[in-house]
């Protein structure tokens, strides 16, 4: 129940992560604990679709199963964890699985609240889809943000290419994408936008036309993921079938070290590669080592002599 923010000290000095973002301005070393809060997406009730996203594992998903444990219980088995590995004091409330706006303002005023009633909860970071921010939500994280809390605003925008959101039963277009991003940036929310690798009909000059799109319209932090096949998905049936080739990983690493030196120096990386875990994970295998890959990214980089922003610096 945990994910551990990019704090390694090395990868720090070429790559702006969250963890040294923090510890820069708030002097601690900050973990987040991730929160099961029972949301679920339109993209699955009906609202938008069935099934959810090709990519999502089906098998797992309970439409019924409501909020697991207390949110206050959540936090306390994380904390208890992140403590014995690091010793981190301070912690952000990551409200990760599913769609965590999607529900009344009420309800989400109330498991916010809950959250942040620990006093070793520095702030939240709320994990959404662009069309599930009713009116209210982003003024309530706002107002939170206005008392002095680490607010973060997630939102899974994955690609600006409609064709390939569509492809992959996404539910929404990138033009609601945009316009949530605006209406956050409006209220001064902190914006993390998440884009994922290897789609299928995609390469790499879709990722970095999708990089741009994003980085125009503004965005304060980015997470990349590659995409893994895992049991129980419609694209674990296209994969069997031949119809989808999975992204390797060398191609994974080079990319994601192209699309760092085309991001801005200032923009907060929260993430550059996502796991799975070998009881779901069906290819590429290579998703299974975290720090593999981040060792990889960083070795990378260091190789070509660059680091985040590069790119930019030298057009200048």
């Amino acid at each position: 129940m945990t994910e551990s923010v990019l704090a390694n000290r090395t990868l720090a000095t070429v790559v702006h992560t969250l963890g040294s973002d923090l510890h820069r301005r708030l002097g601690v070393r900050v973990h987040k604990v991730a929160i099961d809060a029972g949301f679920t997406c339109p993209n699955r009730d009906g609202l938008r679709g069935r099934g959810g996203c090709t990519f999502c594992n089906n098998e797992s998903f309970s439409p019924n199963e409501g909020l697991k444990a207390s949110v206050t219980t959540q936090l306390a088995q994380g904390k208890a964890v992140i403590r014995r590995r690091t010793g981190a004091t301070r912690f952000l409330a990551y409200f990760q699985a599913y769609s965590n706006t999607y529900d009344s303002l009420e309800r989400l005023k109330a498991l916010y609240d809950e959250a942040l009633a620990d006093p070793d909860v520095i702030g939240l970071s709320v994990g959404t889809r662009p069309d599930c921010l009713a009116p209210g939500v982003l003024e309530l994280l706002a107002s939170y943000q206005s008392q002095g809390k680490e607010i973060w605003l997630e939102l899974g925008l994955q690609s600006a290419f409609d064709q390939t959101l569509e492809r992959v039963n996404r539910g929404h277009t990138a033009g609601e994408y945009f316009e949530a991003a605006f209406r956050a940036r409006a209220l001064g929310l902190r914006l993390c936008t998440h884009l994922i690798l290897g789609l299928p009909g995609e390469d790499p000059t879709h990722w970095h036309e999708t990089l741009r799109q994003v980085l125009a319209a503004g965005t304060d932090g980015l997470k990349f993921h590659p995409l893994h096949v895992v049991k129980g998905s419609l694209l674990a049936n296209q994969w069997k079938r031949g119809e989808y080739v999975p992204i390797d990983m060398e191609t994974y690493v080079n990319s994601v070290a192209d699309l760092l030196e085309s991001t801005p120096p200032e923009t907060v990386i929260h993430r550059l590669t996502g796991t799975a875990s070998l009881d779901v994970l069906l290819t590429p295998l290579w998703c299974q080592w975290k720090w593999k890959v981040l060792n990889a990214i960083e070795t990378e980089l260091r190789r070509r002599g660059t680091r985040q922003g590069s790119a930019l610096a030298r057009r200048a």
